[in-house]
This record gives C-alpha cells, sequence and structure tokens, in this order.
C-alpha cells in the first residue's frame, strides 16, 4: 500500500486499539487496532517501520494513560506515552522483519500459515514481556490481554496468563491477515481456517474454578479526600473511612478491609490511630486490613496492615512494587532537572517491600495486592505460592478523578481473579470498587465517588490454575518463539540470498551448433 495510508493506518490503528480497553469496553476493537496496525508493517522499509511503529504507540499511549494529566498537566503524560512508544517502535521494527523474511525463507503455505502468526505473536509478546519490567520495575499497563476482562477469552487467561493471552490474540489477528494475503487459497479454504483458529480459542472450557467454605468480608469505600491535591487534614480520609466503617458494627463479619493509605495517621507510630482502629475491631469483632505509610529505619513504606483488637498490627505487608516517578523518583539527581517542579513534589522515596504478600486471617490466607502491585505477574504466583485463598487488592484512585484509570484497574482485577481461580476484593479510597468472584463476575459493587460498605460472602478458592503454575513458562516460551524465528528466518534468508544460481545448460549454443552442422 502506499507509505502515507500505512501512516493513516497505523496511528488510526493505535487509536481503535486503544478504544478495545476499558472504560469503552468495545473489546472487539482491541483485534481490529492490533490488524490496522500489522496491515501497515507489512512490506515496509526497517525506517518506515521503525516510524511506523513509534506513531502508532504514541497514538495508542497517549489515549491510554491520558489520566496522568489530569492534576500533573501534559507533562508526565506525554513523557510516559512517548517513552513507551520506543518499546512498542522496536517490536513493530521486529515485526515488519519478520513479514519479510519469515516468508522469503519459507514461503509455503505452512511457512506462511504456520509459521508466520506464531512469530508475530511471540515477537508481540516479548515487547510486552520487555517493557512489563524494565527499566525501574517497568510500565505493564496497556498489555493487549488487558482489553478483555469482559469479552469471550477471558476465561483463557487461567490457562495461559495474561501475556499467554495476548500471544493468542495477536497470533490470531496475524493469522487471519495471512489467510487473506496468501494468493493461492480458495475463499473458502480462507473462511474455513480463520474461522476454525477462532472457534478452537473460543470453545476451550472455562477453568474449574472450585471453592471450599465463604467468608464474610466487609470492603468500606469512605470517599475522603484522599488525593493529593484534595487538601485534606490528618486525619480526614481515616474519619471518612470510620464512618462508614461504624454501620456494620452487629453485623457478622470475618474480615473488614479498607484501600490503600486509608489510615493516613499511622497506627503504628500514633496512639489515637491505634485507639480508633482497636475501638472498630472490637465492636465489629473481626479483624481488619488497612492501609497506611509507614516509617521504619529511616525509610518510608506503602504498607497493609492485618489489625487485631487489643494485639495491634499482627502482620504487615510493603508494597514490593512501587510505581516509578510516583511514589519515588529514581535516579533523582539526573533526572530532577528535566522537570524540578513536578518532581519536587514527591518528596517521599518510597521503598519497595520484601515481606509475603499472604497474611493468615484467622485460619484464612488472604493474598494482599498494593494498587500497581497487581499488574505484576510475579506478585501474583508469590500469593498462589503462599496458599491464598482469596485477594485483598487495595488502591487509591483519588488522584486520578473519573478518567479511566479506575475502571483499567478494575480489569486488570477482574483478570486476576480469573486467571487465580480466587476472589478479589477490590477496594478503593473513591471507586471503583467491587468484590469479584474467583469466574469473574462481580459479586457486589460500590458507586465511584460516593460512600459505601460493601458486605459479602466470598468464596474461598482452592485450586492453581496452569496460567499461574506456568504463567513465567508460557512468557518465555512464546517470546522465545518469536525472537528465534526471526533469528532463524533472517538467517535462512540470507543464505537463500548469498546462494549462487542453479546452473543451467546453454540450450541456445546446443541448437546453433547442431545447425551449423
Amino acid at each position: 500500500m502506499p507509505l502515507w495510508f500505512a501512516f493513516v493506518l497505523a496511528i488510526g490503528g493505535g487509536a481503535v486499539y486503544d478504544a478495545g480497553f476499558p472504560a469503552r469496553d468495545w473489546w472487539p476493537l482491541a483485534f481490529v487496532g492490533l490488524g490496522m496496525i500489522l496491515i501497515a508493517l507489512i512490506g515496509r522499509s526497517a525506517r518506515s517501520a521503525a516510524l511506523l511503529g513509534y506513531l502508532a504507540g504514541a497514538a495508542f499511549y497517549l489515549l491510554q494513560v491520558s489520566w496522568t494529566s489530569l492534576y500533573l498537566g501534559p507533562v508526565p503524560w506525554v513523557a510516559l506515552s512517548l517513552f513507551e512508544s520506543v518499546f512498542f517502535m522496536l517490536g513493530c521494527l521486529a515485526i515488519s522483519l519478520a513479514y519479510r523474511w519469515v516468508q522469503r525463507a519459507w514461503p509455503t503455505r505452512l511457512g506462511r500459515l504456520g509459521l508466520l502468526p506464531v512469530v508475530v505473536g511471540g515477537l508481540w509478546t516479548a515487547r510486552e514481556a520487555v517493557s512489563n519490567v524494565w527499566p525501574y520495575g517497568g510500565f505493564a499497563w496497556g498489555r493487549a490481554a488487558l482489553s478483555q476482562s469482559e469479552s469471550p477469552f477471558a476465561s483463557l487467561v487461567a490457562w495461559v496468563g495474561i501475556s499467554g493471552l495476548t500471544f493468542v490474540m495477536v497470533w490470531l489477528v496475524a493469522l487471519i491477515i495471512e489467510c487473506w494475503r496468501v494468493a493461492d487459497m480458495r475463499a473458502l479454504a480462507r473462511t474455513v481456517i480463520a474461522v476454525g483458529a477462532a472457534t478452537l480459542v473460543l470453545v476451550v472450557p472455562a477453568w474449574p474454578a472450585t471453592t471450599s467454605g465463604t467468608v464474610s468480608v466487609g470492603a468500606v469505600q469512605g470517599n475522603g479526600p484522599a488525593g493529593y491535591f484534595d487538601g485534606a487534614a490528618p486525619g480526614d480520609v481515616m474519619n471518612a473511612q470510620i464512618t462508614e466503617t461504624t454501620p456494620l458494627i452487629g453485623k457478622k463479619l470475618d474480615l473488614v478491609v479498607w484501600p490503600e493509605g486509608s489510615a493516613d495517621i499511622d497506627p503504628t507510630r500514633n496512639g489515637q490511630s491505634a485507639a480508633e482502629l482497636d475501638y472498630l475491631s472490637r465492636n465489629l469483632d473481626a479483624p481488619m486490613i488497612v492501609g497506611t505509610i509507614t516509617h521504619r529505619d529511616g525509610k518510608y513504606f506503602n504498607t497493609s496492615l492485618l489489625w487485631k483488637a487489643g494485639r495491634g498490627a499482627v502482620d504487615y505487608y510493603d508494597k514490593k512494587h512501587p510505581v516509578p516517578f510516583g511514589e519515588y523518583v529514581p535516579d533523582r539527581s539526573f533526572w530532577e532537572p528535566f522537570a524540578p517542579d513536578l518532581l519536587g513534589l514527591i518528596q517521599r522515596q518510597y521503598t519497595p517491600g520484601t515481606r509475603p504478600n499472604v497474611f493468615d486471617v484467622n485460619g484464612v490466607k488472604a493474598g494482599v495486592s498494593i494498587c500497581f502491585d497487581i499488574v505484576d505477574d510475579g506478585l501474583l504466583t508469590d500469593m498462589m505460592h503462599g496458599g491464598a485463598q482469596l485477594i485483598v487488592a487495595q488502591t487509591n484512585n483519588a488522584d486520578f478523578g473519573t478518567t479511566e484509570e479506575n475502571v483499567q484497574q478494575l480489569a486488570i482485577a477482574r483478570l486476576r481473579a480469573i486467571e487465580s481461580a480466587r476472589s478479589i476484593v477490590n477496594i478503593s479510597t473513591v471507586g471503583t470498587s467491587q468484590i469479584i468472584g474467583p469466574d469473574g463476575r462481580t459479586i457486589v459493587a460500590a458507586p465511584a465517588y460516593k460512600p459505601e460498605a460493601m458486605v459479602a460472602a466470598v468464596p474461598l478458592g482452592t485450586t492453581t490454575t496452569p496460567g499461574v503454575l506456568f504463567a513465567q513458562s508460557i512468557e518465555w516460551l512464546v517470546a522465545g518463539l518469536g525472537l528465534a524465528g526471526l533469528l532463524i528466518a533472517a538467517f535462512a534468508a540470507g543464505s537463500s540470498s548469498r546462494r549462487p544460481p542453479s546452473p543451467r545448460r546453454d540450450h541456445s549454443s546446443r541448437h546453433g551448433s547442431m545447425n551449423r552442422a
């Protein structure tokens, strides 16, 4: 296609790809956007492919993370989007080379339909895998699979994990494109292969999320002034939580959960704050999981406390995945001169935690995730190894208002519930808060930006899914297939281009000699 049209397709593809994510939830558009981007890359030079990939990535991320500009303005939003677009560009460049080399090395139908889509899907997954963890712990937002929390494809995460679902999505789109591109096939054969592949993926049964018993959980969304610029006085957020928790007294509860940072005066160092939690825990006759900020050994931690009346904090977990440039500034002396006013707002340097992310709540094992922890595949695996029977996901979305961030995070929590076959208590200071069952269905929800106390009998999971057990292995496998396929194709294509042509007998000379004879 003309280069100008490829640019339109790539930029439009990035925007359409974003429309498949929450809050729009038009999940089929994620497949359409992927297809538009892949088609734009076919047949392009390395330079054109890199530029196309960068523009597609920028169009996607500028829409996907626009919520970062709500209070801090355009600088962090644009900087994050353009930086992540570099990874998008490198992935697209590799995919464009795969389209060139794989079909040159293996031009048969088997190569085009069997091998090429696997390589393309593997390369897309490899790009996500790198950007998920590097640099500074990575940024695992906007992975292809995260668009599918409400789709029929969501159940696949229990079998193959988040990265595995990303691979399946891109593989399927790439296969459909190749069915359309291969010239020497009848229309019926193309249709059968494309429809058959989609059907094969969709008929995989949901993982049998078996449960054993329930616990009665109260999850409190206080709707206090928890935003960075809300101008709250110390204790305002906690008072809002207390006000909404008090009506739960008298209900039969096994556990009460508060959001991230909800005890804004650290009860481990403040007697009045500790007394308030003691009063609630005693009268509720239930332990509490409460978010706060702790200061120990000269370091700050984003902490979740397991609090019991008369005993105080009997266990605690420190957030293992604090947000770079949000909760701390890595390499501050290098980065701060670029945006001193913005980075100067981040005074506390939160330290990553090292403690296990599972609490024993009167014999029930509860995995604990604090905000950005929910995107980390490894932390989910750690919970399951720790025997978690349910997951408590605490967060504070107040800094993002009514933007798409809170529903994007809720979608991740929903997929984590399906992936782990565990119920998730997703509790925010302001919303969106829900208690989600191990099959991904909402048990109870709280309206955003309204105080609400959710109460539900939460099923306890008992099985460990393949998606959790083999998530990292699946990611390594499919990413390795993509990278290995690209390298082998490059070598094979290069060898074929350097191979001397087969010798041919000069028939014209022979005929000339015969004529002369």
